[in-house]
């Protein structure tokens, strides 16, 4: 098999972005968009799995090397129109998005806008800007539950070395793979994560109902081991949009598609080969 891969640069007003891309120019496209612990590397699973049959586009986030630095660190209300610029500027008229954990803040923002190229998104990880705590179905209980025994786990992780994003999981049952995972997310250590951070939620404020307004199928997989966003919001974001469908992955924490990139992979080719 031979796949041609490029690398390039798009300039913005105000940042440079890099990408990538790997497949067929022809094909129909995947881009993925990456969360805060990672850049365009952090796909290296789902670009080597779909790149025989589509388009794949992984990008790093403004900010996020090797896209440039920012003073005072990105704005997450710039991703968007990033996204929307690269697709643009790749000329990709049949585009299908995948997204985690802070991808899905732009992927959520894109999608909202309708373009007529995109087909198909995937959340993993993630509700993007629509803020869990509105959602009128959601268990109240159970989200205190999971805050008390999931969500404050994160400073312990942390003290023992292990990335909460990755997962204590990840790091016992796949060490190398989670060292990986540092390694990745350290080509970003210069950049203040937890302004970032706050920056995301501030920015968490729409309401579910805004998901109705999406043109395209929406799939969720969430991690059941996630600590960071509480993996059950899926399903009750899920029931709020027709068509929108739902993939646990039970053994995974807040990065399934890295630390179970095989069954990540089949979900979303299931889901995919129905668009």
């Amino acid at each position: 098999m031979n796949l041609t891969r490029r690398l390039g640069t798009l300039d913005r007003p105000d940042c440079r972005l890099y990408y990538e891309v790997t497949g067929e120019d022809a094909g129909p496209a995947i881009v993925f968009v990456h969360g805060l612990g990672g850049n365009h590397m952090s796909w290296f699973q789902q670009v080597a799995h779909f790149s025989n049959r589509y388009t794949c586009v992984a990008f790093a986030h403004r900010g996020f090397a090797p896209s440039s630095a920012i003073e005072g660190g990105p704005n997450p209300a710039d991703y968007a129109a990033d996204l929307a610029a690269l697709i643009d500027h790749l000329k990709l008229t049949d585009v299908r998005v995948v997204a985690q954990s802070m991808g899905g803040w732009t992927t959520v923002e894109y999608a909202l806008t309708r373009p007529p190229a995109l087909k198909a998104i995937v959340l993993a990880g993630t509700t993007g800007t629509i803020d869990p705590l509105k959602i009128e179905n959601l268990d109240r209980a159970r989200l205190g539950t999971w805050i008390q025994t999931e969500f404050s786990k994160m400073p312990a992780l942390f003290q023992r070395g292990i990335h909460p994003a990755a997962g204590e999981r990840m790091a016992r049952e796949q060490p190398a793979l989670h060292l990986l995972y540092r390694h990745i997310d350290d080509q970003n250590a210069a950049l203040d994560k937890q302004a970032l951070g706050a920056k995301l939620m501030a920015a968490r404020t729409r309401h579910p109902e805004d998901l109705k307004q999406i043109a395209c199928p929406i799939l969720f997989i969430p991690g059941d081991e996630d600590i960071l966003i509480p993996p059950f919001a899926a399903d009750a974001l899920a029931r709020l949009v027709a068509g929108a469908k739902v993939a646990h992955i039970e053994d995974a924490g807040h990065s399934a598609y890295f630390e179970r990139a095989d069954r990540f992979n089949k979900i979303v080719d299931d889901f995919l080969s129905r668009i």
